[in-house]
This record gives C-alpha cells, sequence and structure tokens, in this order.
C-alpha cells in the first residue's frame, strides 16, 4: 500500500552552491498526492510534483522548476531516502530556491525519516515495470539505461584519473540494508581545482569539508578520509537512486550507468516516457 510520513519533520541547513540558510518542512500527504515540493517564500508558488518532466536544470544537481523561473534545486539526496524507505507521498516545503545541503549525503534525511516512522495508506501503490531496455547515450560514450529485471539494481561504472578514485563499479539491488549501509553515507565529491571554478562561477558558496569529498592529485583533503568503501561511485549511485523516483513512481527494474550524472539520468527518464511500450505501471502483490 501507499505511505506517507506519520508526522512532520523540521530540518534547518545551508545550500552547497547558494550558501543560504533555508528552513526545510516534510509533512504528511494524502494518498496519490505524489511528492510534491512548495516554496514558502512566494506567495503564487504552485507546487512542483518531483517529476523528471519538472526537472529544468541538472548542472551539478536535479532541480525542479516551474513556467515563471522559480526553482528548487539539489532534492536528490532526500528523493533517495524517500525512495527506500517507500514513502509515496509527501508535501515538502522550503523557504528557498535551494535544499539544505547537511551532510552532503542521505544519512541525515534517512534518519529523520526515521525518527517519525511511516503511516500505511489506503491505495495500492503502483511501480513502473521495465518491458525493454531503454538507453541514453552522450557524445563521450557516457551513457545509461534501464531493462527489465525483477527488482530496482543498479551497475554504476566510473572512471577517474586519479589513483584515489579510478575505476570504482557497484553492482546491487537497492535494499534498505544496503542504502544504510553503503549508500546514505556517501557525501558528494570533487578535485580542488573544481572548487575553484565552482566558486568563480558563483557555486559552492555552502560547501566545506563537512559536506563533501574533497581530492587534490593523489590526496584526499578530508581529516578522516572516505567514510565508506569506494565512496565516490557509491554516491553516484545515490543520485541515480533519487533521479529515478521523479519517473514517480518506484521503478522495477536494472539501471546500468557509465560515467553519467543527473543530465544523463533526466534524458533516460525522457526516453522511457516518450513510448508506452517501453514500460507498464502494474501494482505488486508482496
Amino acid at each position: 500500500m501507499q505511505q506517507t510520513i506519520a508526522n512532520e519533520i523540521i530540518i534547518n541547513g545551508v545550500g552547497l552552491h547558494s550558501g543560504v540558510t533555508s528552513k526545510l518542512v516534510l509533512k504528511p500527504a494524502a494518498e496519490n498526492h505524489g511528492i510534491v515540493f512548495k516554496r514558502t517564500d512566494i506567495n503564487d508558488f504552485i507546487p512542483l510534483k518531483a517529476l523528471y518532466s519538472n526537472v529544468v536544470d541538472t548542472q551539478n544537481c536535479t532541480c525542479l522548476g516551474d513556467k515563471k523561473g522559480n526553482t528548487i534545486s539539489t532534492i536528490e539526496h532526500l528523493m533517495a531516502a524517500l525512495s527506500v524507505m517507500h514513502v509515496d507521498n509527501l508535501l515538502v516545503e522550503i523557504d528557498s530556491p535551494e535544499m539544505p545541503i547537511l551532510d552532503g549525503a542521505a544519512t541525515i534525511f534517512w534518519q529523520k525519516l526515521q525518527q517519525v516512522g511511516v503511516k500505511k495508506q489506503n491505495t495500492p501503490r503502483k511501480y513502473i515495470k521495465i518491458l525493454q531496455q531503454v538507453e541514453f547515450a552522450d557524445d563521450k560514450g557516457n551513457k545509461v539505461s534501464l531493462e527489465p529485471a525483477d527488482e530496482f539494481q543498479i551497475n554504476f561504472t566510473i572512471e577517474f584519473p586519479s589513483k584515489i578514485v579510478g575505476h570504482q563499479e557497484f553492482c546491487n539491488s537497492i535494499t534498505e540494508d544496503i542504502f544504510i549501509k553503503e549508500i546514505a553515507p556517501c557525501r558528494t565529491f570533487c578535485e580542488k581545482y573544481q572548487i575553484d571554478y565552482l566558486r568563480s562561477i558563483g557555486l559552492i558558496k555552502g560547501g566545506s569539508l563537512d559536506n563533501a569529498v574533497v581530492l587534490d592529485g593523489e590526496t584526499i583533503l578530508n581529516p578522516d578520509g572516505f567514510r565508506v568503501k569506494n565512496e565516490c561511485v557509491n554516491h553516484k549511485v545515490l543520485d541515480a537512486i533519487g533521479d529515478m523516483y521523479t519517473a514517480g513512481f518506484p521503478i522495477i527494474g536494472k539501471l546500468t550507468a557509465y560515467k553519467t550524472g543527473h543530465y544523463h539520468n533526466n534524458q533516460l527518464l525522457k526516453r522511457l516516457f516518450a513510448d508506452n511500450t517501453n514500460y507498464q505501471i502494474i501494482q505488486k502483490d508482496k
């Protein structure tokens, strides 16, 4: 059955790119409501469903937007936690254009959701069952695909020249246990030289070693090092889980990704839904 959260959650934090402190309020919602975001600092803001079709920017994060140019960015970490915790219906209120980055991962979102718990509702959950392979590739050879499977699985590969990252792979079904231990703690990461560029264009004003992994050649600048083995690829998996939940329903299928990101995930969903023979919306027996 569909689920929402049992009680309201309030989270305060700083946006990674804007550096602006925001207040996030997660509220229970009725059956078939979906995951909906609302800007409370804009009087006439029309709530936006967290759907791939409402994504307006995928540079460095996943960003929802309306026709007036109002946006809500960096939704992917919360979306990942909601996906794995099977939260179907939720109203997300925020008083700024960017979600708080918190620990740079999804652990805090997960903990807050666990504290209040979920409430079962009276309407069956719907799933998107992948019926045939769908693929998107860019002109650099980076590609991502969805294909039929019995459950939601991800096979993700990254390749970086730095030996401290290098070749990393994640291949597993996305269960709550794996998410908690291997995926939720994994922070966004970047090279030190990228920080100078991103700051020069007005981004990562809220970034720090508390919410990101920073690499400098073959050195990791974070005093405590990586949180988990293969943290870099596992963070890409975290992002992918959140992005795939913008399909509107949980996906039953296997995602295979090679050196891809938010842009590729969004383009893949557009290709998926462009042809209704690619998928079927079902209700799954327990």
